[in-house]
């Protein structure tokens, strides 16, 4: 392919929103324009990545006996209100309606179609298990899109769906996605860091998310360097310190003036934040949900959503707050009323902490929830963090950053149930199906690949996913230059490789400024000095030094390049 007739372009300075590598080196290189917020046209540089991708992807699912299909985007809302999900659902579906008046929606995910798809063949226990796949531009209305492809609002998705008769099946099955998921990542040059997460909206009870580890991930992830616990930390389990002073001192007023934070408090009162207790406040549903956790931790959204099973779930207005009996930023539920209280595991049998008075610049020492409290309920609510012990081993845990790359899900059967995804099994009885759940990004895989793979000048592609194998550089105007270009060129697309060859009028430090936003694995430079000695120089993408190689070498050079 001769640079001259392709479709491109490429960026000399960095777009102003533009932060992370990904998102940076996919714009400069022309491999993505950005059309609206979060929504991206991939240009061709970028398409032939995207393909390679799907090959990589489509190529795995097969092996494990997956069934390509197509489903469609737009979709009715009666189908998501058969599973409950049009309701439970927030902003970020997004719905409209047709020229009817008919209810639509953008579909985000595709569990009701392929439910839908799966019931209209599926009759006995004979016809089981089968996995269903497809790639799908998906849309989700998302409140915060960033980073390039990272968090997008339309993306295209690899989603497959299995069935099974019996529970031992899935688990057979979800071991083979499992496996297949590893073997995608690490063919397009990323060992994944696998956790356990939250099953969100697809509901279940067992995920996993794949991800990749870098400081510019949006998700945290809490590890156990010592036994290999992992896992998201909005869902981490984690064992608790449960402080313990003097059990029988009696709570005491003190001023705490300008301590509306702990780490305001705890240097005033020095005390460790430990040895504290905070108030978080939301609004469910109209009523106060009062959460208690330890000074020193976090109350993860997450876990709390699940507990309630939450649709919404809002920060309190201070005026909430008031009208049951606390005052904020000096908040404790000792008095409280018309409140549910959850407290942490941690706190359940602490004693001696120091929380809010309920009056403006005041706090309490020497609270003991189970005795100072109304009635409370005891639950798994803090976040995890780094330090923390490990509820597996007791090592303390690490924590790093990731971006996620794909997700698996074992569904059970909260749509087959709800949609009569049913079959009539060997006892001549009706059973739901069984369902899995399996998801990749595309495009987000292909960022994460830059996130992972680059240098300060560009991506380094892997050799499985690189736009073309070859880049041919002649250099100068020089004609001989050019025509040992086009002899190259033919003899390494004859015998099969990708080449792309720039035959611009440019200088030397543009083609190669625009060779490394372009990340191919191996660069031929020709030059009118290497000609007169027979010679081309080598340089691979992934390295800093070139070499020279004689003309007639070219060919198994390349060979025994794409051959390791």
């Amino acid at each position: 392919m001769k640079l001259s007739k392709y479709f491109y372009t490429t960026l000399r300075e960095t777009p102003s929103d533009a932060t992370l590598p990904s998102h940076v080196f996919l714009m400069r290189g022309g491999y993505i324009k950005p059309l609206s917020t979060g929504i991206f046209s991939m240009m061709p540089m970028g398409y032939r990545v995207i393909q390679k991708i799907t090959n990589i992807v489509r190529e795995e699912m097969n092996k494990i006996g997956g069934i390509e299909v197509d489903l469609p985007v737009v979709q009715t809302a009666d189908l998501w209100s058969e599973s409950g999900r049009y309701q439970a659902i927030g902003d970020e579906l997004l719905r409209f309606k047709d020229r009817n008046n008919h209810p639509m929606v953008l579909a985000m995910t595709h569990e009701e179609a392929m439910t839908d798809l799966a019931r209209y063949v599926l009759s006995s226990y004979k016809q089981l298990p089968f996995m269903l796949y497809q790639f799908k531009t998906k849309y989700r209305d998302e409140a915060r899109a960033r980073g390039g492809l990272i968090r997008v609002r339309e993306f295209l998705m690899k989603d497959a769906y299995s069935f099974h008769a019996t529970q031992e099946d899935l688990d057979k099955h979800y071991q083979e996605e499992y496996d297949a998921y590893l073997r995608i990542y690490r063919r397009v040059g990323i060992e994944p860091v696998v956790v356990q997460s939250d099953t969100g909206i697809m509901g279940g009870k067992i995920a996993h998310e794949f991800m990749l580890d870098t400081p510019n991930g949006e998700d945290y992830l809490i590890l156990c360097k010592k036994c290999g616990y992992q896992a998201n930390r909005e869902i981490a389990k984690f064992g608790r310190e449960t402080y313990k002073g003097n059990a029988n001192a009696t709570p005491e007023k003190v001023e705490t003036p300008h301590c509306a934070s702990i780490e305001d408090l705890s240097k005033f009162l020095n005390v460790d934040a430990k040895a504290t207790a905070k108030c978080v406040f939301f609004d469910f549903e109209g009523k106060l949900i009062t959460v208690m956790v330890p000074g020193n931790l976090d109350v993860s959204e997450i876990k709390l959503h699940n507990l309630l099973k939450a649709k919404e779930l809002y920060p309190a207005d201070d005026s909430l707050i008031r009208e049951c009996g606390m005052v904020p930023g000096f908040a404790s539920p000792i008095g409280a009323h018309d409140t549910r209280i959850i407290i942490d595991e941690a706190l359940a049998e602490a004693c001696d902490l120091v929380m809010g008075a309920n009056e403006e610049g005041y706090h309490l020492k020497h609270c003991t929830p189970k005795r100072d409290f109304p009635a409370f309920e005891v639950a798994d609510i803090a976040e995890a963090q780094g330090g923390c012990k490990c509820p597996s081993c007791g090592e303390a845990l690490s924590e790093t950053r990731g971006i996620e790359l794909g997700n698996i899900f074992k569904l059970g059967t909260k749509f087959s149930e709800s949609m009569g995804c049913k079959f009539l099994s060997a006892d001549k009885t009706s059973a739901p199906a069984i369902m899995g759940c399996y998801g990749i990004g595309i495009g987000r895989l292909m960022a994460s690949v830059v996130e992972n793979s680059h240098d300060d000048f560009g991506p380094i592609w892997p050799k499985s996913i690189a736009p073309f194998q070859v880049e041919i550089v002649p250099i100068g105007k020089d004609d001989a230059a050019f025509a040992a270009a086009e002899s190259i060129e033919k003899t390494l697309e004859q015998a099969g490789y990708e080449v792309l060859v720039d035959d611009r009028d440019e200088r030397p430090g543009v083609k190669f400024k625009d060779a490394d936003l372009w990340g191919i694995p191996v660069r031929i430079a020709i030059g009118a000095k290497g000609l007169a000695n027979g010679e081309v120089e080598w340089k691979l993408r992934s390295e800093k030094e070139h070499s020279m190689v004689k003309l007639d070498d070219v060919l198994v050079k390349v060979q025994e390049f794409y051959q390791d």
